[in-house]
């Protein structure tokens, strides 16, 4: 049934249930994962009137390379879980990007049979107001979408 798992993971507490859960199912089935970690534009050049940047990241340059040093932390991390239970996973940073449409991109380019990721369990107008990567990849993706608590 599901044969090309995509796992989504920002290194957070939270995410790592989603890799946890996604990596074992992805055993039970025989199927392989690609791991993705998306990193966002620097916040001066994401666009938009108002945005500001208040963080110590001298420049644009800095915040990529820290972005992509974390990137392969989080992959490294979770492709070492992969390794561990004998399940054959590729990793994949989007830089620069909007996560929910990368992850659903990546999906079809990649051509996996499930998105798993974890939700961050927003509610109310936090959720509203915040937005909610896990529901624009539910709302947007081709594929179906396990989303782990």
């Amino acid at each position: 049934m599901y044969k090309h798992i995509l796992i989504s993971t920002d290194g957070s507490k939270v995410a790592q249930s989603g890799v946890d859960h996604g990596l074992s199912l992805a055993k039970n089935l025989g199927a392989r994962v690609t791991l993705i970690t998306v990193t966002e534009r620097h916040p001066l050049t994401a666009g938009g009137a108002g945005v500001a940047w208040a963080g110590g990241v001298p420049d644009i340059a800095t915040y990529q390379e820290a972005e992509t040093r974390y990137a392969k932390q989080v992959l490294d991390s979770a492709k070492a879980a992969a390794v561990r239970l004998g399940v054959e996973a590729s990793v994949l940073h989007v830089p620069d990007a909007h996560p929910a449409e990368a992850i659903v991109d990546a999906a079809k380019s990649e051509g996996c049979s499930l998105i798993v990721m974890a939700s961050h369990g927003r509610r109310g107008l936090g959720r509203l107001l915040l937005g909610s990567q896990t529901a624009e990849v539910l709302a947007h993706s081709p594929v179906p979408v396990l989303v782990v608590r």
